[in-house]
C-alpha cells in the first residue's frame, strides 16, 4: 500500500471511530474504492466480532454498499437479509457477522465515489435521523480530507514545473505560479498529516527559489501568507476565508508586515516582500 493509500485508509479508518462515538452504533466498517474499478474493497472494521467483512469486494450496484457507490447517495435498510431494496450477493459475510439494520453512504470527492462508510446494528430496528445525519456527517469529513490532500498533490505538481521566464511575455504565466504559492501557503496549516504539510512548505520554497529572504525584515510565516494572499489579488475578506481566519486578523497581520517591511500600503508590502525574497 502506498503513502497515499495508507493515509486515505486511515482518514476511513478514524471516520468510523468518530461515527461510532457519536452514535452508540455497535459495528462500523468500510473502505476506499480501487483504483481502475467499481468495487470498494472493505479494509477497515470497528467493532466487529468476526473477519468475515475483512477485505470484502463490494461491486457497484452489489448489495446495500454496491447501491450507495451506483446511486452516489445514503442507502439504509432496517433488516438486512430480507429487505427486497437491495441484492444480496453478500447476505454471507454480514449474516456471519449478525448485523440487521445497516446504512451505507458513498464518500463523494469531485463528483466520484471514493469509498462507503458502513454503520449498523445487530438488531432490526430503523436507525433514525439522527444517526443517519452522523453517517453522512463522518463521510463529508472524509471527503474534505481526501479533497484537501488531492488539492494539496496537484499544487505540488504545479510547484514542480519549471520556472517560467520573468519577461513580459510570460507575465500570466508568473501570476499563476503567484497563486499557486497562495494556495499552497493557505492550504498548508489545513493539513494534518505533518510530512505532507512539511512537504508543501518545501514547495512554496521551491517557488521562491533563487530568491531566498535577505537580511532586514524578518516575517512571520502568518505575515507570509497573508502577503501571499494580497500578491495574488485577494481582498481581505478573501484572504481571511482562503486562511480560515477573521478579517481582523488579516489586517492585523498585514499591518504587521507592512511596518516591518517599511511600507505605506498593500501594494508596497508585496513589492518589498518580493524584492526581500518572501514572496515569487
Amino acid at each position: 500500500m502506498s503513502a497515499v493509500e495508507e493515509a486515505e485508509t486511515a482518514e476511513i479508518r478514524g471516520a468510523l471511530a468518530r461515527l461510532r462515538r457519536t452514535t452508540g452504533l455497535p459495528v462500523a466498517f468500510g473502505g476506499l474504492l480501487e483504483s481502475g474499478r467499481r468495487q470498494v474493497r472493505i479494509s477497515e472494521l470497528s467493532g466487529t466480532a468476526t473477519a468475515a467483512l475483512s477485505a470484502l469486494a463490494v461491486t457497484s450496484g452489489n448489495g446495500l454498499g454496491g447501491k450507495a457507490v451506483a446511486l452516489s447517495r445514503p442507502c439504509a435498510v432496517t433488516d438486512y437479509s430480507v429487505s427486497r431494496q437491495i441484492s444480496h450477493e453478500y447476505d454471507l459475510p454480514v449474516a456471519a457477522e449478525g448485523l440487521r439494520s445497516v446504512v451505507a453512504v458513498p464518500v463523494v470527492v469531485r463528483r466520484r465515489v471514493r469509498g462507503v462508510l458502513y454503520g449498523a446494528l445487530r438488531t432490526a430496528q430503523p436507525l433514525g435521523d439522527r444517526t443517519l445525519g452522523a453517517a453522512v456527517e463522518a463521510a463529508r469529513d472524509v471527503e474534505q480530507a481526501l479533497l484537501l490532500r488531492d488539492e494539496a498533490g496537484e499544487l505540488l505538481s504545479a510547484a514542480r514545473r519549471p520556472e517560467p521566464a520573468r519577461g513580459p511575455a510570460d507575465s500570466a504565466a508568473w501570476e499563476q505560479v503567484r497563486e499557486a504559492h497562495a494556495a499552497l501557503r493557505a492550504l498548508a496549516p489545513r493539513i494534518t498529516d505533518p510530512a505532507l504539510r512539511d512537504e508543501l512548505l518545501r514547495a512554496c520554497g521551491m517557488l521562491t527559489a533563487g530568491t531566498e529572504p535577505a537580511g532586514g525584515a524578518r516575517l512571520a510565516p502568518r505575515e507570509v501568507d497573508v502577503l501571499a494572499c494580497v500578491a495574488a489579488g485577494a481582498t481581505n475578506a478573501a484572504a481571511a476565508e482562503r486562511l480560515g481566519v477573521g478579517p481582523e486578523t488579516v489586517k492585523g497581520y498585514l499591518r504587521s508586515a507592512m511596518r516591518k517591511l517599511g511600507a505605506r500600503t498593500r501594494g508596497e508590502a508585496v513589492v518589498a516582500a518580493r524584492r526581500a525574497g518572501w514572496l515569487p
